[in-house]
């Protein structure tokens, strides 16, 4: 469980943490490994977006192979339409993105 809300959470005096975006970890077995890997490795987005570029990777090299490899209902659709969005919005910002071949 994250929670995140800039407006009440910038504005309660209370929760001993005082600032514009806090993270509640929640229900973690290790908070600790969690804590530090979010500040010493990589945020949650940024992980996730490691795991989308590598699954992305997976989808086009199986699908370069085999057409029927991959039953896809809408999901891997809807995936490469969220990765070009997201690709789209890490250009504006002149960062490097990862983009979905489009079929």
């Amino acid at each position: 469980m994250q929670s995140i809300n800039p407006i009440t959470s910038f504005f309660s005096p209370a929760g001993g943490q005082f600032g514009l975006v806090n993270i509640t970890v929640g229900q973690s077995s290790s908070p600790e490994v969690e804590k530090d890997v979010l500040s010493d490795v990589a945020s949650y987005g940024k992980q996730i977006g490691q795991i989308a570029d590598a699954l992305l990777a997976v989808i086009e090299h199986l699908e370069a192979h085999r057409d029927d490899v991959i039953g896809d209902d809408g999901a891997i659709a809807i995936l490469k339409d969220m990765m070009h969005a997201v690709a789209t919005v890490k250009e504006r910002h002149n960062r490097k993105a990862c983009r979905p071949k489009r079929r």
